[in-house]
């Protein structure tokens, strides 16, 4: 959050309220300045139109904010329909009669004006919806994750992509970046997995339980772009033996040769395509907008592998003497110091820029810059309990889809926490991901 680590304090409404208006603030700000044909086109099959994301937003703001909270009726239940992502997928969403940029935007406004009516009076009691005013919570992490959604398909539109505001001044390299593919030892033996102590945790985070691991090494940073560049220049797309067998049939279906976005320039040199404006490709940045299958590739042609995401919560959260922190500097919000969040700025930092945010096991940047592969599928803890609905996670669990974690440029400070889990299918490459690799002691 901006200066206060909310969820871990007591909460006032002042609090929601400034919390719930930055949120909104952030999502209008990504539509601002698209016209409506932008907002209402589909600008890949992979994602809805813009105008979609913004409704479903006051739809569900709607549902859990007014009607879970006061046990209001629907008062259009065409929209809840419209705005049910689980009813209609994304590359049948333009078909449907969406409300225009303009009525979505009043649909917002008029729920928002709603829920803060009903804020001014409401009580917290006993009940897990309101306790800890953890749907509140809930309901500005799912709007800070259309937004990052939101920033994706915004880069999807290509060389006609203009550039989002940036929230709040970049991160400064105040290092030198660290040597790509040095790693560190984190002890084995076992560590506290998950949280049962963060009121705005979800329900695939719970609960806290007890994982026994072997001793491993970690990378101490994410795998670079100029590492990453090594791989595609071996011809490591070329060969068949790196790739598992469904992501060699991938790598041909989708006829990858590089990430997505890059494009060789020749004589060696590559650009990158970052919101409609072609760049050099940097160096010592984290590589992003790589599938799962890619990263698992590179990892067995350095002589790695992903780690599972248990070693990476253990590098990135646990502490040798002290146990469970919130984060891999410990429990205070994250600042300009320690992570890049918040789109402060439209891509990563170099690596090694931010050691304020160093875990205790010399691990850099697990929070911010770019969601990072795992090598696990996404299952339940045990003694998972769906809450507060099942399609936010239980109906996802199983090996179609893999973890990822620690947050990326793109996402808020709200909605990234050492024990958030992410996931998606192995072939996504437009979400804002990279990866660092681990392998045995």
């Amino acid at each position: 959050m901006t200066g206060t680590d909310a969820p871990r304090g007591a909460l006032d409404r002042a609090t929601l309220v400034a919390e719930l208006d930055r949120t909104r603030r952030r999502t209008l700000g990504l539509a601002a300045d698209l016209d409506d044909a932008d907002l209402t086109a589909q600008h890949s099959t992979l994602m809805s139109p813009l105008v979609w994301d913004l409704a479903h937003v006051a739809n569900y703001e709607d549902l859990w904010l007014l009607r879970a909270i006061d046990g209001r009726p629907s008062t259009d239940e065409r929209l809840d329909d419209l705005y049910d992502a689980f009813r209609h997928p994304r590359r049948d969403r333009p078909q449907l009669p969406l409300l225009s940029p303009d009525e979505a935007r009043r649909y917002l406004a008029d729920t928002r004006a709603q829920v803060l009516e009903l804020l001014a009076t409401v009580e917290p009691r006993d009940g897990r919806l309101l306790d800890g005013w953890f749907v509140y919570g809930m309901v500005m992490q799912h709007e800070h994750q259309h937004d990052e959604t939101i920033l994706a398909t915004r880069q999807l539109m290509g060389e006609r992509a203009t550039a989002p505001p940036a929230l709040a001044p970049p991160v400064t390299a105040s290092a030198g970046p660290k040597t790509p593919g040095e790693d560190v030892l984190v002890d084995g033996g076992q560590f506290v997995q998950g949280t049962d102590d963060d009121p705005w945790a979800y329900d695939n985070e719970r609960g806290a339980h007890e994982t026994e691991l072997a001793p491993f090494r970690i990378d101490t940073t994410p795998v670079t772009n100029r590492a990453f560049r090594e791989f595609v220049e071996a011809g490591g797309y070329d060969d068949e033996r790196l790739w598992q067998p469904a992501g060699w049939a991938f790598r041909h279906e989708a006829d990858l040769h590089h990430p997505q976005y890059w494009s060789p320039e020749g004589a060696g040199t590559w650009s990158v395509l970052r919101f409609g404006t072609r760049l050099d490709l940097v160096d010592d940045e984290p590589v992003q907008h790589v599938c799962w299958y890619e990263a698992d590739a590179f990892a067995r042609w350095a002589g790695r592998r992903l780690p599972t995401e248990a070693e990476w919560e253990k590098a990135a959260t646990w502490h040798p003497v002290h146990g469970q922190r919130r984060y891999p500097w410990g429990d205070d919000a994250p600042d300009l110091s320690t992570a890049n969040l918040g789109q402060r700025q439209l891509g990563p930092s170099l690596v090694g820029a931010l050691p304020g945010g160093v875990s205790p096991w010399g691990c850099h940047q697990m929070i911010g810059d770019v969601w990072e592969w795992t090598a696990s599928d996404f299952t339940p803890y045990p003694g998972f309990d769906a809450f507060p609905y099942r399609e936010y996670s239980e109906v996802f669990w199983g090996s179609e889809y893999k973890v990822l974690r620690g947050g990326s440029w793109a996402a808020d400070t709200l909605a990234v926490r050492g024990t958030f889990r992410n996931w998606d299918y192995p072939i996504r490459r437009q979400i804002f991901a990279g990866f660092r690799c681990a392998r045995d002691a």
